[in-house]
């Protein structure tokens, strides 16, 4: 069994023991029938975990089916649009990621405009990726890191899941910050980036911690830093990258979303739900399990959360004149 099968098993596995059923939310006008929660990913990760868990809690507190709809593709934008042309009237929602609001800079055609489009309803996880290296690398530290890159100019391969994406804009950032030459290279999806790291070819990756955790325990590959301002909880001994680089502090949160003019009352009940889920003790430990911590947000703050991490994204994908069409 492999260990991305494990992860999902242990993650995702089980039913997490849920309050039963209020009468206020039997009497609610909303939801009558099933929800459909669409994912902008295939089954197994980080953002469909997260969907699946909420969306059991969602489903046992409201007492209507929310069901997942897994629609993965051209970066985001297959789910996204689904959500876009749907009725704004609570029964089709979008789970989502710092890899849709890319979308708007990185595409200078697409049929709709997330930000305009898509009301934020509620954060749900932020979470650090980490910057991890091949062992057979000499530098043991991000300043061993920076003075090695700069004293090698050319010999530093940069993995990513692909260009665009999120694990490629926190080495952009990380290059704009730090003055390093690293040498982008693009992959289809994570696993084979990892693949590739861990057999050296490249020699570094910014990675989610579910995803590398398991390698750092068994010695396979050395983490130099987390990717928040703070320290993960997760790998406790690891420094944050913003301790050696003052000021780097980017993550990849999880949140929920719906059409635009989606009634007010509708995204507030939602994000009450949701911010119930994020203190129950059962469900805030599956979802710590996957290196994250709640974010508890009311819906006009994640909407100002969501504006801001599209204008600093896009300042980096400017400045990297990274462009997908």
């Amino acid at each position: 069994m492999s260990l991305l099968r494990r992860q999902f098993l242990h993650l995702a596995g089980g039913a997490v023991a849920l309050p039963a059923v209020s009468p206020i939310a039997k009497a609610q006008t909303y939801p009558v029938k099933p929800v459909r929660m669409v994912v902008a990913s295939a089954a197994g990760g980080g953002v469909d975990i997260t969907a699946r868990l909420i969306g059991q809690w969602l489903s046992d507190r409201l007492g209507q089916q929310f069901v997942i709809e897994n629609r993965s593709g051209a970066t985001g934008n297959i789910a996204t649009e689904a959500v876009v042309r749907s009725p704004p009237d609570g029964y089709t929602l979008l789970m989502f990621s710092p890899t849709q609001i890319l979308s708007v800079t990185l595409y200078a055609k697409l049929s709709f405009n997330f930000i305009r489009d898509i009301a934020p309803v509620a954060g749900i996880i932020d979470q650090p990726y980490v910057m991890l290296v091949n062992p057979s690398l000499p530098a043991k530290t991000i300043p061993e890191f920076i003075a090695y890159a700069k004293a090698n100019p050319g010999h530093i391969n940069m993995g990513s899941a692909g260009t665009g994406g999120i694990n490629h804009l926190l080495g952009e950032l990380f290059k704009a910050m730090t003055g390093v030459n690293m040498f982008h290279v693009p992959y289809r999806g994570g696993a084979p980036a990892m693949t590739d790291l861990l057999g050296g070819q490249i020699q570094v990756l910014f990675a989610g911690v579910p995803g590398a955790i398991e390698y750092i325990r068994a010695g396979g590959l050395r983490p130099l830093g987390v990717t928040t301002s703070i320290r993960s909880s997760a790998l406790p001994d690891v420094p944050a990258v913003g301790e050696f680089v003052p000021g780097y502090d980017a993550s990849v949160w999880y949140g929920l979303g719906a059409p635009r003019n989606t009634p007010t009352d509708i995204i507030e009940m939602l994000n009450k739900e949701i911010n119930a889920a994020l203190v129950y003790p059962e469900l805030k430990a599956r979802l710590a399990d996957l290196g994250g911590v709640p974010m508890s947000m009311t819906a006009a703050e994640f909407n100002k959360f969501v504006a801001a991490e599209t204008q600093k994204w896009a300042k980096v994908i400017r400045a990297a004149n990274i462009k997908l069409d």
